[in-house]
């Protein structure tokens, strides 16, 4: 009789708590939200008359796109590519073809997905800037231990119908690779997947790669960042660093009650009390596309580890469908993965900013040194954005170098460069 009181008192409690959830999050999903040290954004912005250097266009998960031209995030980057001119970089953050990258030819869904990565070749076909492509867990497959051979497919077809554009780190390698975009102004490319794939990952000269174990690419990276301190720098990779989004381990109230839904969308089975244990989970256990994975928790930690030494870095990553921004020891960290999807992300903790919404994330690198992100989000009208819902300086002209010239392979000798 005492277990049956002690289980019904747990379920109760329960029950007030997701309903206190709802309530919370019926007031703030897919409203953006400002840290209130951020607070009267909108009257700050850069001088109207400051030259500007270089653009970054951060764009991930674009692998649901629409196909027919109606596209609202692939138009509203095809509008900023035409502002932007050749002084611009595309960085497409991975996960670029849903569910689980490019098939062989003969798999019953390699028609879609050439659709969709097509879609995204044709709107970058005609752009005059750099354009980087990076790979994410759905394109090897979800991490399955086949993804190596769909990870060098969908290279060898971006290679091949759009040969200006770079597939970075090249046969699936960790990296990391530099990329010299302007002067002063380093891009740095890291494959987080290959720290979490099962199965065939390629490491050695003999696979074309500088790493020859799963440390080399942090030690790499290290001199990277030491070699290039009087530059300022991007670095980019799949995974975030910090999210308050699922891959963070934070979920509705709904997903408690109809746990099936992170499955598929349309599996409403209710198991109240029991499916709360698959987000319990998902936050201390993990899957392997989960923070909270031992995988990720490791090249997560290491990772940091070396960024935290180098003030005024920013990391840019997709893998989250939503929005985010944190400053936090003295580094900046995006999380850009609302390319094609959107999903619930949680107000507070470190986060400076959050959005549940289609979009991406812009960097405008000025002359006089100054860093501003800029929040692009689809509006009514094809390619025209909506009204901003958020921009900071990231770096002031204070904190910028000297302007030194470097080659368009810069710090390549530790690790390799693309141009």
């Amino acid at each position: 009789m005492l277990l049956f009181y002690v289980a019904t008192a747990i379920t109760a409690l329960l029950a007030v708590w997701l309903l206190y959830r709802y309530y919370q999050e019926r007031r703030y999903r897919r409203q953006p939200h400002v840290a209130p040290s951020q607070r009267g954004w909108e009257a700050r912005q850069p001088a109207p008359d400051l030259p500007l250097r270089h653009r970054v266009a951060l764009v991930g998960d674009l692998g649901a796109v629409a196909t027919d031209g109606t596209d609202p995030v692939l138009n509203l980057l095809q509008s900023w590519m035409q502002q932007s001119g050749p002084a611009s970089t595309v960085v497409v953050l991975g996960d670029n073809v849903y569910p689980t990258g490019l098939p062989a030819p003969e798999h019953p869904g390699r028609a879609t997905a050439v659709r969709r990565l097509d879609a995204q070749l044709d709107a970058l076909r005609a752009y005059p800037g750099r354009v980087v492509f990076l790979s994410g867990n759905h394109d090897w497959n979800k991490g399955r231990p086949d993804g190596y051979a769909y990870l060098l497919r969908q290279e060898a077809y971006v290679q091949e119908h759009l040969p200006t554009a770079h597939y970075l780190p090249a046969q699936g390698c960790p990296g990391p690779i530099t990329v010299q975009l302007a002067d002063n102004l380093l891009l740095v490319v890291l494959n987080t997947q290959w720290w979490v794939q099962n199965g065939l990952r390629p490491l050695g000269k003999a696979a074309g790669c500088t790493a020859i174990d799963a440390k080399a690419p942090f030690q790499d990276l290290y001199r990277i960042l030491d070699q290039n301190r009087h530059q300022q720098i991007v670095v980019a990779g799949h995974h975030p660093l910090y999210s308050n989004a699922l891959h963070g381990g934070n979920f509705t109230a709904k997903q408690h009650v109809f746990p099936l839904t992170a499955v598929h969308k349309m599996a409403y089975v209710p198991l109240p009390v029991l499916g709360s244990f698959f987000p319990l989970y998902r936050k201390l256990v993990g899957a392997e596309e989960d923070m909270a994975h031992p995988k990720y928790r490791k090249m997560r930690r290491r990772l940091l580890r070396v960024l935290h030494q180098f003030p005024n870095v920013i990391y840019a990553a997709g893998h989250d469908h939503n929005l985010q921004y944190f400053h936090y020891r003295q580094g900046h960290y995006l999380v850009s993965g609302a390319g094609s999807k959107t999903a619930f992300v949680q107000p507070g903790g470190k986060a400076t900013f959050i959005h549940e919404h289609k979009g991406f994330f812009s960097l405008d690198f000025y002359q006089n040194g100054e860093v501003w992100l800029r929040t692009l989000e689809p509006g009514a009208a094809a390619g025209e954005p909506a009204p901003e819902v958020f921009r900071a300086r990231l770096l002031p002209a204070a904190t910028a170098p000297a302007v030194v010239r470097q080659p368009a392979w810069a710090g390549s000798a530790p690790a390799g460069s693309a141009e």
